[in-house]
């Protein structure tokens, strides 16, 4: 049976990246250059923190468990990746990172929402299966959610307000989905009573999830522009997400 202790930390730690869904409204004032230089090396750091999660928390804690790098663990992790290939293009799901601006304008903001509502679910989710391996290994993944969640929620206020939405109504609109991701993590607590090794499934499902997304929808932004000084610096935010990562081995 899950414990009290875990329960009421993943809920918290659900409801807290749900609150940076209001990261939006602090970037209305800045430029749109300076905002996605600002936004880009949050991806950068964004992406370290995922592959650093995936490859030093929750990978080596289900095969700790385990007492072995298995098959299931493989087929586990490839499901991970190709199940978010699928969802992303069943919904058109993009994650961008990148402000409105003239040269790059969205649309269709309602498929957006679907989308992040969607997404939310499967983090909240993923929360929820690490806070059964280990509390350590749930606020490791917290933060890496949330530091993923800075840059995409950043591009959903901007695709709302493009798409009609007045400043009030898509800050709580925003808000609103972000709350879905409390159905996954209620999901994969209850669930996780049930089934037994519910956990050796689903972990290395998040780790492939977290490869993807980082591979696949932050890394290749990154990619877009190349200067000397942005790369490196880049570079450093991406090793720092990653030094992030190790550094919470410490709760361990």
């Amino acid at each position: 049976m899950v414990e009290l202790t875990t329960w009421t930390y993943a809920i918290v730690s659900v409801f807290l990246v749900s609150l940076i869904s209001f990261v939006g409204v602090f970037t209305l004032s800045m430029k749109t250059e300076k905002l996605k230089k600002v936004v880009l090396l949050f991806v950068s750091f964004s992406a370290g923190a995922l592959l650093g999660d995936a490859f030093i928390h929750l990978l080596p804690e289900i095969v700790e468990e385990i007492g072995e790098f298995s098959l299931i663990i493989s087929f586990s992790l490839l499901a991970g990746i190709a199940s978010f290939f699928v969802i992303e293009k069943l919904i058109h799901w993009n994650h961008c990172h990148i402000p409105i601006s003239k040269g790059h304008v969205h649309s269709f903001s309602i498929m957006s929402l679907i989308g992040d509502g969607v997404h939310n679910i499967i983090d909240g989710l993923i929360i929820g299966v690490s806070y059964l391996v280990s509390i350590p290994t749930g606020i490791a993944t917290t933060i890496a959610v949330s530091l993923h969640e800075i840059p995409q929620e950043i591009g959903d206020f901007g695709v709302l307000i493009h798409g009609g939405f007045t400043k009030k109504k898509a800050l709580l609109v925003n808000f609103m989905i972000g709350l879905t991701a409390m159905v996954g993590v209620l999901i994969a607590l209850s669930v996780g009573e049930r089934i037994e090794n519910f956990a050796l499934y689903l972990v290395p499902f998040a780790a492939g999830a977290f490869i993807y997304i980082a591979g696949s929808d932050l890394i290749p932004e990154l990619h877009k522009e190349f200067t000397f000084k942005k790369a490196f610096l880049e570079f450093i935010m991406f090793i720092l997400g990653i030094a992030v990562m190790a550094a919470l081995l410490l709760l361990e």
